[in-house]
């Protein structure tokens, strides 16, 4: 499996200690199996940080890697449900106590913030910000939590884009 990952820097061996916390997934480094996601994630990081390129780092995983499960510890999400917004919310909280090596599953970019905003204020019931995140195209990301499992992700190249 080709993954891509969307930064402002090249990079060649993703470091656990580098990543952000109270991010969708939680603290991890994160990838996508869209390369169009991925130099959306890029850009977005060079508009914020203001200087630099957007650069996209590409992977190669065995896909053999997500059926080993007494290897890693893994999570996934077929699409926006209950679970994943329940687990969603909580890393963006800070919350999320249970810890995977490997989260799989959609995007909550920040289109959908004021659905989840919404949702989190009680305003909206899981159902009905479910329907709401279903309108929306949502791409894939895969996110590594542990170092160990950052180490399966194989470095191939880097593309950047203007």
């Amino acid at each position: 499996m080709i993954l891509y990952h969307g930064s402002t820097k090249k990079v060649e061996k993703p470091s656990y200690t580098s990543c952000r916390s109270n991010t969708d997934f939680g603290k991890g480094f994160y990838t996508t199996t869209n390369l169009e996601q991925a130099v959306k994630w890029a850009k977005l990081k060079l508009q914020r940080a203001g200087k630099g390129h957007a650069i996209v780092s590409v992977f190669e995983v065995e896909d053999a890697l997500f059926e080993r499960a007494n290897a890693f510890k893994i999570l996934q999400f077929a699409g926006p449900d209950k679970p994943w917004l329940d687990f969603v919310m909580a890393n963006r909280k800070g919350l999320q106590v249970v810890h995977y090596d490997i989260v799989f599953g959609p995007v909550a970019n920040d289109r959908l913030y004021a659905t989840l905003a919404l949702y989190e204020q009680g305003i909206l019931s899981a159902d009905a910000a479910i329907e709401q995140l279903k309108t929306h195209l949502l791409f894939d990301q895969v996110s590594f939590h542990s170092q160990e499992a950052m180490n399966a992700l194989i470095y191939t190249n880097t593309q950047i884009f203007t």
